[in-house]
């Protein structure tokens, strides 16, 4: 089977053909016509990645259809298998450009504000960063995505065991992801009130004063000013 074929076969039943509208065509074999082809597959994708991390905060992995991605990236759904292979594999991505990301951009001291703002956001504001909204909602999936999930879980506990030097450092820091997850699960997924509709300020100043007796490196947050 030809590689036309088979891009065939995938785009089979969505109206996608090979070398249509949603690829721009270029004079073959030039450096301009495969730059133009590279700068193409690299928005396109880059469109299918936030619409995915959307579509998973807000909705979990299941319910999230590639389907609803193609049409919230405004591309053919035939394109997210070309650059990603599968549902799965996207989701991976979108996993590891957010949560990795924060992990490896944030000082250790300040990744539980940062993850905890990241998903108390605002009522009817943008949310900061989603990777553990995408968490919340996907708990419970697959067993391949669960994997995924308890990874990446895995990964932000060992990086707050080191605001810890007690022998117990692993359960304080699972204790104290728990606490977020939790706090997250309440406000953003189950909406119960006061927290869903609570200050972020007034949320963090609070939770990180009584985390201090788990992680003992932990900086407190200011409290949000008076009136």
């Amino acid at each position: 089977m030809t590689g036309n074929e088979a891009w065939a076969g995938a785009g089979a039943g969505t109206g996608y053909v090979p070398g249509g509208p949603d690829v721009p065509r270029v004079p073959g074999g030039t450096e301009a016509g495969m730059a133009t082809r590279r700068r193409g597959a690299q928005g396109t994708r880059l469109l299918l990645l936030e619409a995915a991390e959307a579509l998973f905060a807000e909705r979990g992995y299941e319910r999230a259809t590639v389907r609803d991605i193609a049409e919230r990236a405004g591309v053919n759904q035939a394109l997210l298998f070309r650059y990603f292979g599968s549902k799965k594999a996207l989701f991976g991505e979108v996993v590891a450009r957010g949560g990795q990301e924060q992990l490896h951009s944030t000082p250790p001291a300040e990744l539980f504000e940062v993850a905890l703002r990241g998903m108390l956001g605002r009522r009817g504001e943008e949310a900061g960063d989603r990777a553990l909204e995408t968490f919340l909602r996907s708990i419970g999936d697959s067993d391949e995505i669960a994997t995924a999930v308890r990874e990446m879980g895995d990964d932000y506990a060992r990086v707050l065991a080191t605001l810890s030097t007690a022998d117990d450092r692993g359960l304080r820091a699972d204790l104290a992801l728990s606490w977020m997850l939790g706090i997250g699960l309440m406000r953003v997924v189950v909406g119960k009130q006061p927290l869903a509709d609570a200050d972020p300020d007034e949320v963090c100043a609070l939770v990180t004063g009584a985390l201090g007796t788990l992680l003992e490196d932990l900086p407190r947050s200011a409290p949000p000013p008076t009136a």
